[in-house]
């Protein structure tokens, strides 16, 4: 990628002021239609930084996102390799200008920010199930519409966004097929899903369990379960090749200590991502990987990435 990646995730992306058609739908049933201006949301006579729709009941909290993020941050070096592949994968299905992109399981907006700089004239949406980061990402960039909702229950409208961007999100979805038919019915013909999720089955441990995920996956596993909704696997691949041994070994440790009490999980689990973050071996080996990968898919590694077509 010839952009570094601290360009890319430039936060001091200027607001853009896409076009205020799209039909974001009404928060209540028969109530007025919000319409995007630029900066918020009109709404009847309000205005709102932020619209929320229904969501369901789920265990996953404001803490859990806090502990995550406080531990991982924004550069940690497999987040930083993660948001670059997706970019890499966005750009290459080349949307066109004027395009509506959603990123599902937006969070605190690092990826946006990519998606902003790399798509200035394209609609931005972010998107997630939790209010707390959204109202923070809303303070921090007041250019850029913001909606919670649960992905099974996506209020979108069929064939309205071009293409859908979500990085870990699909393991937190009990119903993840649910959410899978939900990309593809509100993706126009021919648009895209770009897909991240934690790899390997059989390594589910204290990490896994202590941010509710429900599953890890194989890349087959993944492909059968977006086929089976209509999608066309177009791109498949693995993240973190070159790290697998360690990680597989560290997977196994923790795999032995899956009873302990939840705050020995949750100090073991930030010291493990803490002492990840400030790798540079990691950096090097994760930019090497990222490098061969242009001309290869790699078959195992710890995170599967996918481009899926409608």
């Amino acid at each position: 990628m010839s952009q570094s990646v601290a360009s890319e995730l430039d936060p001091r992306v200027p607001a853009v002021e896409p076009s205020n058609t799209y039909p974001f739908p009404p928060i209540e049933p028969n109530g007025p239609s919000p319409i995007w201006d630029g900066k918020r949301f009109r709404v009847g006579d309000s205005r709102e930084a932020v619209l929320r729709y229904e969501v369901s009941e789920s265990g996953w909290t404001d803490e859990l996102t806090a502990f995550h993020e406080d531990a991982a941050g924004s550069d940690h070096p497999i987040d930083i390799a993660s948001r670059a592949i997706a970019l890499a994968a966005l750009s290459a299905i080349a949307p066109r200008e004027g395009a509506v992109i959603l990123e599902a399981g937006c969070s605190s907006g690092y990826m946006l920010d990519a998606i902003r700089a790399r798509h200035s004239n394209s609609l931005v949406i972010g998107s997630d199930y939790v209010h707390s980061p959204l109202d923070e990402l809303a303070r921090r960039s007041p250019g850029l519409p913001l909606l919670q909702f649960d992905l099974t229950r996506c209020p979108l409208p069929s064939e309205s966004i071009d293409a859908v961007v979500t990085l870990n999100v699909l393991e937190h979805i009990e119903d993840d097929v649910e959410a899978l038919r939900q990309i593809y019915r509100i993706l126009k013909p021919g648009g895209a899903a770009i897909i991240e999720v934690p790899a390997g089955p059989k390594l589910y441990d204290v990490y896994d369990e202590l941010l509710m995920h429900h599953r890890r996956y194989s890349l087959s596993g993944l492909a059968d379960k977006a086929k089976s909704v209509g999608f066309r696997v177009t791109c498949s691949s693995h993240l973190g090749a070159f790290i697998y041994p360690p990680f597989y070994l560290a997977k196994m440790r923790n795999q032995r200590s899956q009873s302990s009490d939840l705050e020995s999980k949750q100090q073991r689990v930030a010291e493990q991502i803490r002492q990840s973050r400030g790798s540079g071996l990691l950096r090097t080996l994760l930019r090497l990987e990222r490098f061969i990968g242009r001309w290869c898919r790699w078959p195992f590694g710890i995170r599967c990435t996918m481009t899926l077509v409608k």
